[in-house]
């Protein structure tokens, strides 16, 4: 064998060159694919057909979308139309559109003093329930005692009783320290039937935040109560969110406890204030469609403005 066969094919140790060697290529593209480094082209990929499930989810929330706004619609031409307008013809278009049904539930039907009472008892209930259940969380979430688990089953056994079953021995307990017919008794009633709930959501996400924030807080200086108002609650804030939106609407739309607790007019909250128009507006089918707007458009706007902090608190956890 020739010296330049031996040096083709041996290197000067012996061995055999690498695949990188110019007379060896290094690597042979199939037909019909192509290498990473650009060669013959790929074989085409088929298109994924989308799920006739996902098209049909779409098509029934669409159905449902529009199912739930008719009515709303309807309900907001009705109370812009004169009441004989909507009497002749009650599907018709509010033009003109008038105020003038606004105007008499407003003044007339007294829904200025039912609103402002419905404020200032939802308001008022969801923020004392959601302070309370955010440090009662708090604490069951970090404390390290064995009577935690008695404590939490405590709270959570106050999910197994609807709140309406004990509307009886409620009237009586009020009517023994004198808070029947008091707003204020009707507030602490609705702060206190929510709390079971709003600890039992924000314990679960107050577990979640990692140990080692509260001990570099605490290495910074910061006070117990300065952790948890600084740096603990503002990273549970969408869970807390959730928690009072969901408190505010029930109370919102609540009819009985306001009925039975309740006696004077002046303090009815929109439900009951509601059914008393009805009573009193029978003919008056325009005045009781606004009525309807005014208890209505609370809850849409709250709904409109705190979408984002909803779906946050609601898919907080889920992934990584």
């Amino acid at each position: 064998m020739s010296s330049a066969a031996r040096n083709r094919t041996t290197d000067s140790n012996g061995a055999r060159p690498s695949s990188a060697s110019p007379d060896f290529p290094a690597s042979h593209g199939k037909p019909g694919r192509r290498d990473s480094q650009g060669g013959a082209p790929q074989a085409r990929r088929r298109g994924r057909a989308r799920p006739v499930g996902g098209a049909l989810g779409s098509v029934a929330l669409w159905v449902y979308a529009i199912g739930a706004l008719v009515p709303l619609l309807l309900m907001v031409s009705s109370s812009l139309r004169p009441n004989a307008d909507l009497v002749r013809d009650p599907l018709g278009a509010p033009w003109p559109p008038t105020l003038d049904s606004y105007r008499t539930a407003w003044t007339d039907g007294s829904f200025a003093t039912y609103f402002l009472n419905s404020l200032l008892v939802t308001c008022g209930a969801v923020l004392l329930s959601t302070a309370v259940a955010t440090m009662a969380a708090y604490g069951l979430a970090r404390s390290r005692s064995r009577l935690v688990g008695a404590v939490e089953s405590l709270f959570l056994s106050g999910l197994m009783l609807p709140v309406h079953l004990a509307i009886l021995p409620i009237f009586y307990l009020f009517d023994g320290v004198g808070l029947i017919d008091s707003r204020l008794g009707l507030t602490l009633m609705y702060a206190a039937s929510g709390v079971p709930f709003s600890v039992f959501v924000l314990t679960t996400f107050f577990r979640q935040l990692p140990v080692e924030l509260e001990e570099a807080a605490q290495l910074d200086g910061a006070s117990a109560w300065q952790t948890f108002v600084r740096i603990m609650v503002p990273m549970v804030k969408p869970a807390v969110a959730t928690v009072a939106i969901f408190r505010f609407v029930p109370i919102w739309n609540d009819f009985l406890f306001p009925l039975v607790l309740l006696r004077d007019d002046a303090k009815y909250t929109l439900p009951v204030g509601l059914t008393a128009f009805f009573g009193e507006n029978e003919a008056n089918y325009s005045a009781i469609f606004a009525g309807l707007v005014i208890t209505t458009v609370p809850l849409i706007v709250l709904f409109l403005l705190a979408t984002k902090q909803i779906v946050a608190g609601l898919t907080a956890g889920m992934s990584k």
